[in-house]
């Protein structure tokens, strides 16, 4: 699936993004940084409710297609200058993590 397409599933807000060509493959569910570097596969949807620039760099070292942000978090605006800087693609989604990976899984 396309970024793009699960924005629209998630009723989300797209925050950036560089490349819609992307296949979201699979997703990762988690906040604790270091469990999510270790674990959050490739291409796969990173569904999470940090919004700090950490999360740039956890996304760039995995290799996440898109950072799902859940419960109407906003992304700081030093996360997305740093997203724009590495081609990371965000969503923002009024969605509880729960609700959003049954939304993506449908």
């Amino acid at each position: 699936m396309k970024i793009s397409q699960l924005a629209e599933i998630l009723d989300a807000r797209i925050i950036n993004l560089p490349d819609d060509g992307i296949e979201v493959e699979g997703g990762y569910c988690g906040d604790f940084l270091s469990f999510v570097m270790q674990r959050a596969p490739e291409n796969a949807a990173w569904f999470t409710v940090m919004t700090n620039i950490n999360v740039a760099a956890v996304a760039s070292l995995t290799g996440v297609a898109v950072i799902v942000v859940c419960e109407n978090c906003k992304c700081d605006d030093v996360l997305v200058n740093r997203a724009k800087q590495q081609d990371i693609a965000i969503l923002e989604t009024p969605y509880d993590i729960f609700t959003a990976v049954k939304e993506y899984l449908k």
